[in-house]
């Protein structure tokens, strides 16, 4: 054995000093793997995405195809439906409040058969119908629970998004927390230090990837068919995320100093050292970032919480760069996407100006803004193909704008506000556009507009867009039944999506039903009794409970159940497999409670999609 008084031993301080070269050395080739990562993720979902989209065309397709060949008779005529109230239907939902009958259609209607009748006509064996029965139960379920949106949290009342969307946070988080914690020795302090450093890391990491989710123009929408809006909630839940992370940063930098370095180094000569007191003010912009993007914040002050998200979010990346170089490739490229979008797409490409009529609405409490314009075609070729266009070139059913009216007053030139477009798009070869916005005041903008509107018939208007997902629109179009829920102002998102439904060429014999729930009579009058007159006249299925605020909420569960069982006995060629799709838009409870009546009809049997409409800023 050789001898310890010629053996080569390790100070303390020396040992601490290895532990955190290896493992700071290790941390930044690992997060070198993380964009790799977060890429697989993005092209599986792409993956996902492009099979889904070619379902939906060759169902639409086949759907088409099939009602010519059969040139099924219908069972009834829906194009002189009338208006139905709630108290002339019944509930064959499970699980609803209302009388009536709570089974599903009977199999030998033609309509959808149970579970073990369906099976029994495609496999032949006892073992085959057995496996083929699990499966499906095990398929039904699982979209059900994904489709299933939890109720408020308990004292929080902060609204829960949907199993699916959970499911995918998650799964962001068990990223993160994988390369912070992976190949972390837990034996000695050196690693609170260890994952500090991986954390700032991780945090510059991750910021490209926030800055994507944010972009209103991003490739992300052609991947993955969700625009901004709907990537909105993972936006701000990485953005969470981030500042978490920083957290652990900058207290893991607190102890790094209290272990080593206080001896000799006061705390506040350490917090003032150059590059880390660049960390210190970036640590309090994305902090104090982080507290006027919660929704409590958004929708006391939404302007001001436009105004610190620009600011604070310019200042934090510009702190981050000076405060240590292997940050700034990230903080780079997070800021070309910030000025790609801001500055190049959003200030030239995506913005129209034009003057607009603005009328208060027999409520008193609605501000309608119309405008109408030639329409410019399109270019198929060149950057305006790929990058696409402003108002100019029309827009699609479902799509929204930002809205500015610097006429309200010199702090309205900058702001700039989501609004969803309630006029029929322009179909192709039509020279002209029509366009309205139905906007209800609450309180801001909103109010000023209003009192604004209440002296001026006319004013220039600003519109950035059009913006928006068009798979709530596809998957309609795909649909042997297509219901939309609409709740107050939602109708601005439904009116678009029956137009452009009733006006298809490849319809097909396609149900098409229209539930509209509203607070008052007077809100009737935002689209005009002539305009429903006239899609109910093209085929719609009307359905318009009685006024809330007069006869209380209507049960929309009982309403959605009856309505789909109906159809579905009335549906042109209508089987088994029946497609049927629900799109909603209204406030958060109506939205959970079409979702969740959807989630129960899947898990009976039905052949049920569902898309809520609602931003999520």
């Amino acid at each position: 054995m050789p001898d310890p008084r010629f053996m080569i031993t390790e100070t303390p301080s020396e040992e601490h000093r290895r532990q955190l070269i290896e493992g700071f050395g290790f941390s930044r080739w690992f997060l070198i793997t993380y964009q790799a990562a977060v890429l697989g993720v993005v092209l599986l979902t792409a993956a996902r995405h492009q099979y889904k989209k070619w379902t939906l065309s060759t169902r639409s397709r086949r759907r088409g195809e099939k009602a010519n060949e059969q040139s099924c008779t219908r069972k009834d005529d829906f194009k002189k439906h009338p208006t139905v109230c709630e108290s002339e239907w019944t509930s064959s939902c499970s699980g609803s409040s209302r009388t009536g009958d709570v089974s599903p259609p009977s199999s030998s209607k033609g309509k959808f058969a149970t579970e073990n009748d369906s099976l029994l006509t495609r496999v032949g064996t006892p073992e085959k119908r057995t496996s083929a029965r699990a499966t499906q139960r095990m398929r039904r379920w699982l979209k059900a629970t994904l489709m299933y949106q939890p109720p408020p949290v308990p004292i929080l009342h902060r609204i829960m998004p949907e199993n699916s969307t959970t499911f995918c946070v998650l799964a962001l988080l068990a990223l993160n927390i994988f390369y912070l914690l992976y190949h972390v020795e837990f034996s000695t302090l050196t690693s609170i230090e260890v994952i500090a450093g991986r954390s700032g890391l991780l945090f510059v990491a991750n910021l490209p990837w926030l800055y994507m989710l944010a972009a209103k123009n991003q490739p992300l929408k052609a991947l993955t068919g969700h625009s901004y809006e709907n990537l909105n909630l993972l936006h701000r839940r990485q953005g969470e995320l981030l500042c978490f992370l920083a957290v652990i940063h900058f207290s893991g930098m607190l102890f790094a100093w209290w272990r080593a370095l206080r001896p000799f180094l006061t705390l506040y000569r350490f917090l003032t050292f150059k590059y880390i007191l660049l960390g210190d003010c970036a640590f309090v912009a994305y902090e104090v970032l982080y507290f006027t993007s919660l929704s409590s914040f958004r929708e006391w002050w939404y302007e001001m919480f436009l105004a610190s998200h620009v600011f604070l979010q310019a200042a934090g990346l510009v702190l981050l760069f000076f405060h240590h170089f292997r940050s700034r490739p990230y903080v780079g490229a997070s800021l070309a996407i910030f000025r790609l979008d801001r500055i190049v797409w959003r200030m030239n490409i995506k913005t129209k100006t034009v003057r607009a009529d603005l009328l208060v609405m027999k409520d008193g409490e609605t501000v309608k803004v119309s405008a109408d314009w030639s329409v410019s075609p399109r270019s198929r070729t060149g950057w305006r193909f790929w990058l696409g266009g402003n108002m100019s070139h029309g827009w699609e059913a479902s799509q929204h704008v930002f809205l500015t009216v610097p006429g309200i007053s010199k702090q309205h030139v900058l702001q700039c506000h989501p609004m969803t477009i309630a006029s029929a798009a322009p179909e192709p070869g039509q020279d002209h556009a029509w366009f309205n916005l139905i906007i209800r005041a609450k309180s801001n903008f909103s109010r000023d507009l209003l009192h604004y509107a209440q002296d001026h018939a006319s004013t220039k208007i600003r519109l950035d867009g059009p913006y928006g997902s068009l798979h709530a629109l596809d998957m309609l179009h795909a649909s042997d039944i297509s219901i939309v829920v609409a709740g107050g102002s939602g109708i601005a998102v439904a009116y678009p999506m029956i137009w452009s439904l009733l006006h298809s060429e490849s319809r097909h014999g396609q149900q098409i039903c229209l539930i509209s729930v509203v607070q008052d009579a007077s809100h009737t009058h935002w689209l005009g009794t002539e305009r429903l007159q006239e899609l109910k006249t093209l085929g719609l299925h009307l359905i318009t409970p009685p006024p809330s605020r007069k006869y209380g909420r209507p049960d929309v569960a009982a309403l959605l159940c009856d309505n789909v069982h109906q159809l579905l006995d009335h549906a042109e060629c209508a089987d088994d497999d029946s497609k049927i799709s629900v799109v909603v838009s209204g406030p958060d409870s109506l939205n959970r409670s079409v979702r969740n009546t959807c989630s129960r009809l899947v898990r009976e049997g039905l052949n049920v999609d569902v898309a809520v409409e609602k931003f999520g800023w």
